[in-house]
Formats: structure tokens, sequence, C-alpha cells
């Protein structure tokens, strides 16, 4: 009976200690901002502070596609992706290359409060989407759409300009359930190897903006796949012609410089920003940033998100 209650007794320490190495762990990664195991708090919030009420948090980031090939296979990649997600907790996410399994991996992962609209590009759930998630806490869909970006911007899968694959744009009209303002968010993904099929893609881009019924302030997100400098195509046809504005130097707080597209190499500082959140004047932004959070060495995706904080005139 002693022996049995030793083993008892040490079984118990054995167990209490394991108890409080666990707690421990749990609070070292808490305390510990910026720690490998992932963020503790909004990157948006550490540069910025906290958001006022009429505040909109928008993100734009390219998923890249799910598959199964290591390294960086999504299920790999998803964990990172939901700590990633609901952490920064955005209103509007302007996603590209979501495939409709990975869109339902994200809307299990960030919850009841999000809802996202989008079609795949060949059609149906066929192909890479345009998907524009949302928290419908904060924002009420009214009416969305979408077109491809050829001669024939109405037919599902349609590609006439050259390019490497199909494009498109999905959009929403929301009404903010905080300042009952309403706005267009708009979603894209350019080509990555036609400059003729980037600039045509422009070119539509920027005659349905102005076509939009009834006008209303517009978000503009995106995979440009050009940096956004002037002198570009098609940075000069949305920004110097069409009279949109690029939220990144126009920000008052930024973060640090990196080129949004990484492929999992080592970022570049300072590098090109291929992906952008352009708005059509009135739109003010507070702050903006380039979000490099990864866990170990495992990246959310092969871009980095691009977020910024927007006031609605």
């Amino acid at each position: 009976m002693a022996i049995r209650v030793a083993r008892f007794a040490a079984g118990r320490r054995s167990a209490l200690r394991s108890l409080m190495s666990a707690v421990l762990a749990v609070m070292t990664t808490v305390a510990l901002p910026g720690a490998a195991s992932g963020p503790v708090a909004s990157a948006m919030d550490a540069l910025a502070g906290r958001a006022a009420a009429a505040d909109l948090h928008v993100m734009s980031l390219n998923l890249r596609y799910a598959g199964p090939g290591l390294p960086n296979s999504w299920p790999q990649r998803r964990p990172v992706m939901r700590n990633l997600l609901t952490t920064e907790q955005p209103d509007l996410i302007g996603t590209q290359e979501g495939l409709n399994d990975q869109l339902r991996d994200l809307e299990d992962d960030l919850g009841d409060r999000y809802d996202y609209v989008g079609t795949g590009r060949l059609g149906g759930h066929r192909g890479e989407f345009m998907a524009v998630f949302y928290n419908k806490e904060r924002l009420t869909r009214q009416a969305y759409g979408h077109f491809w970006l050829s001669d024939t911007p109405q037919a599902p899968g349609s590609e006439t300009w050259g390019g490497w694959s199909v494009r498109m744009v999905t959009w929403a009209q929301f009404q903010d359930r905080k300042t009952g303002k309403r706005f267009y968010a708009v979603n894209t993904h350019l080509d990555n190897a036609s400059e003729r099929a980037r600039r045509m893609s422009a070119d539509l881009i920027r005659a349905r903006l102005q076509a939009m019924d009834p006008p209303l302030p517009t978000i503009l997100t995106g995979d440009f796949n050009t940096p956004a400098q002037p002198g570009g195509y098609v940075y000069d046809v949305l920004v110097t012609q069409a009279g949109l504005r690029d939220t990144w130097p126009m920000a008052a707080r930024r973060g640090r410089l990196y080129g949004t597209f990484h492929g999992y190499s080592p970022l570049a500082p300072d590098g090109p920003r291929i992906d952008w959140v352009l708005t059509t004047p009135g739109i003010t932004a507070s702050a903006a940033l380039i979000n490099a959070y990864h866990r170990d060495s495992q990246y959310p995706s092969d871009h980095l998100p691009v977020q910024v904080r927007l006031r609605l005139p």
C-alpha cells in the first residue's frame, strides 16, 4: 500500500509539473509580442493605435492557391493564415487566387462574423476566385457582380488579350453599419506574363469604375503584377489618369516597406509593391502596412498582405 501511495503522489507531482509547464508556455507566448509562435496583437493597432468607430480596416491578400506540394502546402500554411486573419480582423479582405475548397476553409477559420462573395474565374466553382471577404457585423452587402478582363467581359472564363490565364474582377456594394455610408469594394488580379493583357485590363477597369451606378466612394484591391510607381502603364492609367489614390504614399503612418511578392525567399526591404490598395478621392488613409508575419519559417502565402486603415468621406 505504501508503495502505491508513493507512486500516486509522484504521479500527481509529475502531472502538476506538466500542467505548470504548459501554463508557463502559454504565458510566455502571450507575453512576448512578435514571438515565433505568432502575433498577439494586431499589427495595424501596433502601428496606429486602436481604430476609431468610423475607421475601416482593409486588406489585400494574394492567398496563393491551395496546393499539396511541399514545402508551403496549404495544410502547412492554413494555420498560419488563420492566425494572421483572426489577429488582424480586417473589415474587408480582397483576396486573389483562392480556390473553392480553400475559401471554405477560410470561411470556417474566420467564423460566423464573416462572409464572402466571389465566383471562379472559369465560371461557377471552377478556377481561382477574386473573393471579397467582409465582416457582416460591420458591413451589409447590397449588391455584387463580376466581369472578366477580356473583350467579352460578361462571358465567364473569357480571355482575348494573350494573357497567361483568365483574369477577372469581383465587386460588391456595401453599407457601413456604423456610419451608414455606402461604398464599392473592387478586387482583381492582373496577368503575370503579358504586359498587353495588363494594359488592356487597366483600361477596362478604369472604364468600369467610371461607369459604376450610383457613383460611390470606391476601394480597389488587387495583385497588379507590376510595381506601383509613376511611369508604369497600369499605375498611370489608374492613378495618374483615372484619379485613384495610392494609399501607401498618402497614409499618415506607414510600416516598413517590403516587396509584396517574396515567393518564400528572404524578404526584400524597399522592394516593389505589386499588391496595391487604391481609392477614389475623398477617402483618407491614416495608416498602411505590409505585414511580414510568419510563424517559425512558414509564411501564410507567397505574397505579403497589404493593410490600410481608411475613412470614407
